[in-house]
């Protein structure tokens, strides 16, 4: 099961102008001396031109940032060689030896939860970058980059639940969540259901408690403030209450519930007993592989009106703590992650990539998961990506649990939660 709040109010999918990465001076022109630092600068404002940059990316992905690698070095002249390694937890792993070791990249790609562990440990650095190329990406996207109010990468790809149904069982996919549970009362019998979620998972249940007011860690200034828990205020408390009446109704069955819930409501879907699910767009393949004509959509609203807030994963590109040459390896994520580059990756790899002017991009607006994926990330809160969050998952699953199997109201499920969560923040982490 994957794990996969935006600190900013989700700002909606705006469209606005990309600008590109120019050039600085003319290259013809002899490099200028900035007699401040002291260095000798082939651009402006730019140290000398390294030799080489070293990048790893994930595995089986290489294919996609070849055409980006070698367009950067005609532009720039400067050899670029890439490494495929295990995105997950492997690159962040290797970093910790090889970067003391002077044998490590200058850019490396990880899950932006992972990116409040790297910065703690000094693995990864701070990115300055113009305002024209934050402007490329979705607002949401840009803070998954960020930690402490720094930005520490850009966003390479983009995933969150969505709405996925079954055509030869539902026509299309409601508007609201209201229609959909009328749909799934009139529906479900037997072995048939017209509607499952892992809600008893915390990853899938945010959307529902993050949509009627909940959250997980305050936003305070930009920053995420790990004392201030919103995981059982009203809105949360409110939110667990309509997940619950969906197991207490007998509209999710008993089977989805636990550590193997999702091996079992993925095979209900393929087997063609399931209307509709709450999933990612890594269960694509697996529903066509089973012959199943799926469309997919965003999330309905939620009955208050709101969209439901899932969570979202954003890979990034980041500097390397330990990269001799900072700017320039600076340079090279911007470069990778413009408009062109990004479209090219889509069209390899089906990443999703958060970059404004690529939604309407028949590439993605013609692509009916990529589009769903698209819109509900406008919604989407990116995880939590302070070692703190840690803490969250465990009690959370366990109040969770509690609440899907009518063993504990919402409430005092999750006034227990918190309480753990809490007790586990101030003995791991130092914070009260």
């Amino acid at each position: 099961m994957k794990k996969v709040l935006s600190v900013l109010s989700t700002a909606a999918l705006s469209f606005g102008v990309l600008t590109g990465c120019g050039l600085g001076p003319d290259e013809s022109k002899e490099p200028a001396n900035d007699k401040e630092n002291n260095k000798t600068t082939s651009e402006e404002g730019m140290p000398e031109k390294p030799e080489k940059l070293v990048v790893w990316e994930d595995t089986k992905k290489g294919v996609a940032l070849e055409p980006a690698i070698k367009a950067f070095e005609e532009k720039y002249g400067i050899k670029v060689e890439y490494k495929e390694v295990e995105m997950a937890t492997k690159q962040r792993d290797q970093l910790r030896l090889d970067g003391q070791a002077g044998t490590g990249p200058d850019v490396i790609t990880v899950p932006h939860d992972q990116i409040g562990q790297l910065v703690t440990e000094g693995l990864i650095q701070e990115i300055k970058v113009e305002q024209e190329v934050l402007n490329r990406f979705t607002e949401s996207s840009i803070q998954a980059q960020m930690y402490d109010g720094k930005l520490y990468g850009l966003p390479k790809a983009t995933e969150t639940p969505v709405f996925i149904y079954n055509k030869k069982l539902m026509d299309k996919a409601p508007e609201t969540m209201d229609e959909l549970y009328e749909f799934a009362k009139g529906f479900t019998k037997g072995e048939q259901y017209g509607f499952l979620a892992l809600w008893d998972n915390f990853y899938f249940a945010h959307g529902v408690i993050g949509g009627m007011g909940g959250y997980v860690f305050n936003n305070d200034g930009g920053k995420l403030d790990p004392s201030n828990l919103g995981l059982n205020n009203d809105g949360a408390v409110k939110g667990t209450e309509y997940i619950q009446k969906w197991y207490k109704e007998g509209l999710f069955p008993k089977g989805i519930i636990g550590e193997n819930g999702g091996s079992a409501m993925d095979g209900l879907f393929n087997e063609g007993k399931v209307a509709s699910v709450m999933n990612g767009p890594w269960a694509f393949q697996a529903m066509k592989d089973a012959g199943i004509d799926i469309g997919v959509a965003p999330m309905p609203k939620l009955p208050n009106g709101e969209p439901v807030k899932t969570f979202m994963g954003v890979k990034g590109w980041h500097v390397s703590a330990f990269s001799k040459h900072p700017e320039w390896a600076t340079k090279l994520i911007e470069f990778i992650t413009n408009e062109e580059n990004a479209k090219i990756r889509f069209e390899l790899t089906q990443e999703i990539p958060p970059v404004k002017l690529l939604i309407e991009d028949p590439i993605i607006a013609n692509n009916e998961g990529a589009k769903a994926v698209a819109i509900q990330s406008q919604y989407a809160i990116p995880m939590p990506n302070i070692p703190e969050m840690a803490e969250v998952w465990g009690p959370m699953a366990t109040a969770l649990q509690l609440v899907a199997n009518q063993k504990a109201e919402p409430k005092k499920a999750l006034d227990e939660a918190v309480k753990t969560i809490k007790t586990n923040i101030e003995t791991n982490h130092g914070q009260k």
